[in-house]
């Protein structure tokens, strides 16, 4: 059994990943705007990098923290998201319905039910972390 962190780093990382959430809020906001009122690329291009950027250290994060994120329904979607972003290279002309899918589906993963966020496709029900699947 290990001890739980201090409640100092407890602080410090509560506060890390806040800051990357918002962080990827702000760039979410500003690439999804420049994508929806169809500015020029270069106009919200930092925004793009920083949704990116943030986005994988935020999936790292939860993927090292406990690996039953992927394949609980939270995890899911978000691959869900990313398989959307990547029809962006495919289907360009369709980016703005591309980016209200991928923002729809983030209120999802963020705001569901918890019942629905910690249902693993694998086991059928919900699981809160890798201490409750046996063997």
């Amino acid at each position: 059994m290990t001890n739980p962190p201090s409640e100092r780093f407890f602080r410090i990382q509560r506060m890390a990943k806040t800051t990357l959430r918002a962080l990827h809020i702000l760039g979410v906001a500003g690439a999804g705007g420049g994508i929806l009122l169809q500015v020029p690329d270069e106009h919200w291009r930092i925004y793009w990098i920083m949704t990116m950027v943030s986005g994988v250290l935020l999936m790292a994060w939860e993927v090292l923290r406990d690996w039953t994120w992927l394949i609980q329904m939270k995890g899911v979607l978000t691959i869900a998201k990313l398989v959307i972003l990547m029809c962006f290279i495919i289907l360009p002309e369709y980016k703005p319905a591309l980016v209200t899918m991928i923002i729809l589906l983030s209120v999802v993963v963020t705001h569901g039910p918890s019942s629905l966020r910690h249902y693993s496709i694998i086991h059928g029900r919900q699981i809160h972390g890798k201490d409750e699947i046996k063997g």
